[in-house]
């Protein structure tokens, strides 16, 4: 698995427009989520270290944060024959074994990953309610040990956009597997 940080996005840069895949069946546009103060976005996945590591942080920021105007989304781009543990019945699973209780989305042709520019898993896109983008970076400063955690970057930023503050243009980049890209024919 190759790690890769993320690449910095132009802050202001609008959500995309885009119809993401339900793993039972069905889609939703990605715009139908965001809430009163905004949308938390994360390209993420079943199979990474990386992404394993914070699910549980990402369940419980979202659980504290969707009372308060700002839903989560996860969106998994590694719809890839060679990674069965991402396929749309292993994001069933991971729903059930991190208790997640936010859309848990496909990005069956990678394109809204390729539209973000997102290049790992996890990496996360904070948007606010005129959905704009506020925050593009990682979650915290300790990916592999929750108990180092010193730095809560997203945290902060979902709170500045929660209490009507401008978020920090100061951004740290996510660090994570890279996005397992489907080649096309």
């Amino acid at each position: 698995m190759a790690l890769l940080e993320s690449s910095p996005s132009p802050l202001g840069t609008p959500l995309p427009d885009h119809r993401l895949v339900q793993p039972e069946g069905g889609t939703v546009d990605l715009g139908s989520l965001v809430g009163d103060r905004g949308l938390l976005l994360a390209v993420t996945c079943n199979h990474c270290p990386y992404a394993r590591a914070v699910w549980p942080r990402l369940v419980r920021l979202a659980r504290e944060f969707r009372p308060r105007g700002i839903p989560t989304v996860a969106v998994n781009p590694n719809l890839h024959p060679d990674y069965p543990e991402d396929s749309l019945e292993g994001m069933v699973r991971a729903r059930e074994t991190w208790g997640i209780d936010f859309p848990y989305l496909a990005d069956s042709d990678q394109s809204l990953a390729r539209t973000l520019g997102a290049v790992c898993t996890p990496e996360f896109f904070l948007y606010d309610a005129r959905r704009r983008l506020v925050y593009h970076g990682r979650l915290d400063d300790s990916w592999q040990d929750e108990s180092r955690v010193t730095r809560q970057d997203l945290r902060e930023a979902m709170e500045a956009l929660v209490d009507g503050r401008p978020v920090s243009a100061e951004q740290f980049p996510s660090m994570g597997c890279s996005i397992k890209w489907i080649e096309e024919a």
